[in-house]
């Protein structure tokens, strides 16, 4: 594992703790882009292991599904789940009414 590997894992411990205290606190739209966040990282660093990087979401998201969830290499719904969080990470960023709710 690469140096920016542990890196972009370690980012991604760090915004899972703090999407938890977001949550607990009550801040349901901003606990749903820092789990995004850890996602995300954790499929940047993924694609680092193939040497790959990008400074599009989008890219990022999209070869890591082809590259590694339709390929087999991970489950098929890590994908679909990451592009899950991105919507809803849109939604509790962007939208002016706080849709996103603890179930």
């Amino acid at each position: 594992m690469t140096t920016d590997q542990l890196e972009l894992l370690k980012k991604a411990r760090d915004s899972i703790v703090a999407a938890k205290l977001l949550v607990d606190n009550g801040f349901a739209g901003f606990s749903v882009s820092r789990a995004y966040y850890a996602m995300f990282y954790v499929a940047q660093a993924f694609l680092e292991g193939e040497g790959k990087s990008f400074s599009k979401h989008s890219a990022v998201v999209a070869t890591f599904g082809k590259d590694f969830a339709h390929t087999g290499k991970v489950p098929l719904e890590f994908h679909r789940f990451l592009i899950e969080a991105q919507e809803l990470r849109h939604t509790g960023d962007y939208d002016t009414v706080d849709v996103v709710t603890v179930a």
